[in-house]
C-alpha cells in the first residue's frame, strides 16, 4: 500500500487517480468523526464530501508538515462546525441496534440503554473535550494527531482528553450506582485508559 505523502505528491502532479485513492482511504473515518459533530447522517456526508473537495482545492498549498490524515480531519473538523453553525436540526441516533436472536434480551436492553447514557454525558462534554474524545477513542488518533486537527499544543489535547474522561467516570459512576448497574462491562468502561 502507497503511503499517504506518496499519494499526495502525485495527486498535486494531477494524478486523478492518487487523490480517490486518499478518498477511499479516508472516507469512512471522516464519516463517523463528521457525524459525531453533526449527530445527522445526510449532513455528516454533505461534511465528507465538502472536506474533499475543499482538499483537493487546497492539495497544492499542503506542504507535508502534518499528516495528510491529520491536514483532511482538521478541515473535516472545521467544515462540520460551520455546518452546526449554519443550521439546526434533529439529531438521528444511530447507536441503538436491533436485538438478535440468542442474546438475552434483558442485558440487550442494559447495553442499548448504557449506549444512550454515555452518548448523552459525552454530548453534554465541553466542545474541546468532547472532540478530543471522540477522536482518541473512536478514531484512535494518537495525542500528536489530535493536537494536528484540534490546533491546539499536545499537552492541552491531552488533558481535554483527560478531563473528557474523568468528567465522564464521575458521572457515568453516579448514574450507574443510581441504576444498579454492576457488571463487568460497566467496570472495563470506567477504567479505560486509566
Amino acid at each position: 500500500m502507497e503511503a499517504d505523502n506518496l499519494l499526495v505528491e502525485r495527486a498535486k502532479q494531477g494524478d486523478m487517480t492518487a487523490f480517490s485513492e486518499l478518498v477511499v482511504r479516508h472516507q469512512k473515518s471522516l464519516l463517523r468523526l463528521a457525524f459525531r459533530v453533526v449527530r445527522d447522517l445526510q449532513t455528516a456526508q454533505d461534511v465528507v464530501q465538502e472536506s474533499f473537495f475543499k482538499a483537493h482545492q487546497k492539495l497544492k498549498s499542503f506542504e507535508g508538515r502534518s499528516a495528510f490524515k491529520s491536514w483532511i480531519f482538521q478541515i473535516a473538523l472545521n467544515t462540520a462546525k460551520n455546518k452546526l453553525r449554519a443550521r439546526s436540526f434533529d439529531t438521528v441516533d444511530l447507536e441503538k441496534t436491533p436485538v438478535s436472536d440468542g442474546v438475552d434480551i434483558e442485558e440487550a436492553m442494559m447495553n442499548d440503554d448504557l449506549k444512550v447514557m454515555i452518548q448523552s454525558e459525552i454530548e453534554k462534554l465541553p466542545t474541546k473535550q468532547r472532540t478530543a474524545l471522540n477522536l482518541r477513542i473512536f478514531e484512535d488518533l494518537s495525542f500528536a494527531e489530535i493536537a494536528e486537527v484540534m490546533a491546539c499544543p499536545y499537552d492541552t489535547a491531552k488533558a481535554n482528553y483527560r478531563h473528557a474522561l474523568m468528567k465522564l467516570r464521575h458521572q457515568l459512576s453516579e448514574s450507574l450506582v443510581v441504576e444498579g448497574w454492576h457488571n463487568q462491562q460497566t467496570r472495563n468502561l470506567m477504567e479505560a485508559d486509566a
